[in-house]
């Protein structure tokens, strides 16, 4: 009997970015399809989407996302709105095939309501937490004693709570979630599964560079979303440090990612004078992602120390890793835990530590190149995607019980590969004498001698 008729078949909540371009949760997806799992998908339209896509495998079932919020209404208007929009599509998701499991991803802490109208029909529910939401409020309006923002606190507090409570099982990012779906959540640590977001190395690593930089350019990048929490405008000041300051009139910086943030970022850009230093990409692809950080010199983590930051695993952290890039990150606790004695750390806020370390990495290639191979090496064994994959699927297979589906046979080792998709060569990690002159070039051999 074919198995796609016969499958368990998963349903994937995201309200917070479209599907694929969140690395995570197509991670998930394929690992459930490699299983032998049948998966559908719903999410907001980026850019160009279409209303449905079947893409490797997976069902993706798109809408329009709600007008950017503003205030709390703004905030309840859009939860609201997707929350609706996103109900209706499950109902289009049971016509096509009904559904075993439903998996929310926060933000926002809301969908264990559908999952509980969803109970009755056998649904069960994972809870994949990405983001502390109370501690997002925090962060960003200081920790509220009274008035309308202690009410909007306690509700996010109270959404948290019956979203744990919902849940037949919950995956957190790192332990210091773990700790607070326990505490907080008051789950059982045996209900509570550590998924972090490892990068999958066998295919993200580093490739020789269609365009490299020029031999006396220093390019920085910032990859990830940009929002008020996520510290970008740091990345401006740390350049404008450098290059108006300390005179690195030979210092770019590529910023790939958009946001909330955006359109005030390029504005601050142009304020500080940095037209021809910083370069916004918004959104990209693996595709873009794969030359701009197998190009780039340094990768920068500007995320300030905060309640929510200092817990949440910052994937660019180990996305850099994964394309041996060094990088200067602002101290945070779980920052620490990603990178190890692969960064340079610096205080929180501190613009002048962040262009003193950035400046140090500039006129110390050798050091670029030894943080760039420790953390390809880290990444690679301690961080990498596929046995967090083992741990992700032991909830789904958990759950579906005798009903688990048979093992598909195994894929083909991408590792061995000599080129990506594109047919762009990756850099033999291998042979330790070509790696350390890609380290410290980060061009294809015999594009630039120098450096």
């Amino acid at each position: 009997m074919n198995r796609r008729t016969t499958s368990m078949h998963v349903l994937i909540v995201v309200e917070n970015l479209p599907v694929p371009l969140d690395r995570r949760v197509w991670l998930e997806c394929q690992a459930l399809i490699r299983r032998g799992y049948r998966v559908s998908v719903i999410c907001p339209k980026g850019p160009g989407d279409p209303s449905r896509q079947h893409l490797d495998g997976v069902d993706i079932y798109k809408y329009r996302p709600a007008p950017e919020a503003k205030g709390a209404l703004g905030f309840v208007w859009e939860f609201t709105y997707s929350w609706l929009r996103t109900a209706l599509l499950s109902l289009v998701v049971r016509g096509v095939r009904p559904f075993d499991i439903m998996q929310a991803c926060n933000p926002p802490d809301t969908y264990w309501l559908l999952a509980l109208l969803w109970r009755p029909f056998g649904v069960k529910f994972v809870f994949d937490h990405h983001d502390l939401n109370p501690e997002l409020f925090i962060s960003r309006f200081g920790a509220p004693r009274s008035g309308l923002k202690w009410l909007e606190y306690r509700g996010l507090l109270g959404l948290e709570r019956a979203t744990f409570r919902a849940a037949h099982r919950v995956i957190s990012t790192n332990e210091s979630y773990k700790a607070i779906a326990v505490r907080r959540g008051m789950r059982s640590p045996a209900e509570v599964t550590v998924v972090r977001s490892g990068p999958d190395t066998a295919r993200m690593r580093p490739i020789y560079p269609e365009r490299p930089c020029g031999a006396d350019e220093i390019n920085l990048v910032y990859l990830g979303i940009m929002g008020p929490q996520d510290g970008v405008d740091q990345v401006l000041l740390v350049v404008d440090e450098l290059v108006h300051r300390r005179g690195r009139a030979n210092v770019t910086a590529t910023l790939l990612g958009f946001g909330d943030c955006f359109t005030a970022l390029t504005a601050q850009a142009r304020a500080l004078g940095l037209e021809d230093h910083v370069t916004f990409t918004g959104r990209v692809d693996k595709v873009a992602i794969a030359e701009h950080l197998s190009r780039a010199d340094i990768g920068l983590c500007p995320d300030l120390k905060t309640p929510l930051n200092d817990l949440s695993t910052m994937n660019k952290t180990m996305e850099y890793m994964a394309y041996a890039l060094p990088a200067v990150s602002f101290d945070l606790v779980e920052t620490r835990v990603s990178g190890g004695d692969t960064l340079l750390y610096v205080p929180s806020g501190d613009i002048s530590a962040f262009a003193d370390a950035v400046e140090r990495l500039i006129d110390d290639p050798p050091l670029r190149a030894e943080l760039g191979r420790k953390a390809r090496s880290r990444v690679a064994t301690l961080m990498d995607w596929r046995p967090q994959a083992q741990a992700y699927l032991s909830v789904y297979d958990d759950l579906a019980g005798s009903a688990r589906p048979a093992e598909p046979p195994a894929a083909e080792d991408e590792a061995a590969a000599d080129a990506d998709p594109q047919g762009r060569r990756y850099v033999d990690l291998d042979d330790a004498e070509e790696f350390d002159r890609y380290l410290m070039e980060r061009s294809a051999p015999a594009e630039r001698s120098t450096r």
